[in-house]
């Protein structure tokens, strides 16, 4: 699979659970009972395919790869990818703490919770498709042919070297067991 490709069939099943978390957040505010393990499923996806992964292997392998072709990495949209993935893993820090506070006893952090995941989803979605329909095809346009041929390749060795061969498998398994229950 072209890198491109790849990246954008990871935003499909990370949007997949934005509606998850945003389903879960209507429930709490709703009153309604959701497991914090499932909260907490959620979250490790986010934290750990989303953005150590996904947005690991843009900052990593994919935005040098543009810079190198031409593309500024300041005042650009390298720039404001970079701060979106900044906002988002404090997005992810404040609702971790939040849970943490919620399994400590404090029982109003998880309706407070959904604030930062509310904010986190409009982020996320506004994010995915800036780079879907704007990034993704100008790095098309930049980045040779050839360079993007090693990019996949590299793609690969980062996500076993990174979250462990079979990982992504799993968080995707995980996606349809909570979609089922959610959506």
């Amino acid at each position: 699979m072209k890198p491109i490709e790849d990246l954008k069939a990871e935003h499909d099943g990370i949007l997949l659970m934005l509606d998850v978390l945003e389903r879960m957040s209507e429930r709490i505010t709703a009153g309604e009972s959701v497991p914090t393990d499932h909260v907490r499923q959620v979250l490790d996806f986010l934290q750990v395919f989303a953005d150590k992964c996904h947005h690991g292997k843009e900052e990593l392998l994919l935005f040098p790869a543009m810079e190198e072709a031409g593309v500024p990495k300041e005042g650009g949209p390298l720039a404001v990818m970079l701060s979106e993935h900044g906002r988002g893993r404090q997005f992810i820090g404040e609702m971790k703490n939040l849970v943490n506070s919620y399994e400590k006893g404090e029982s109003g952090a998880l309706l407070v919770f959904t604030t930062p995941a509310l904010q986190y989803v409009d982020l996320l979605r506004s994010h995915i498709w800036k780079e879907n329909n704007v990034l993704f095809p100008m790095a098309e346009k930049a980045v040779p042919a050839d360079k993007l041929k090693l990019i996949g390749e590299q793609f690969d060795r980062f996500e076993k070297e990174e979250i462990g061969q079979g990982t992504h498998e799993a968080f995707h398994e995980m996606i349809d067991k909570l979609s089922k229950t959610y959506l």
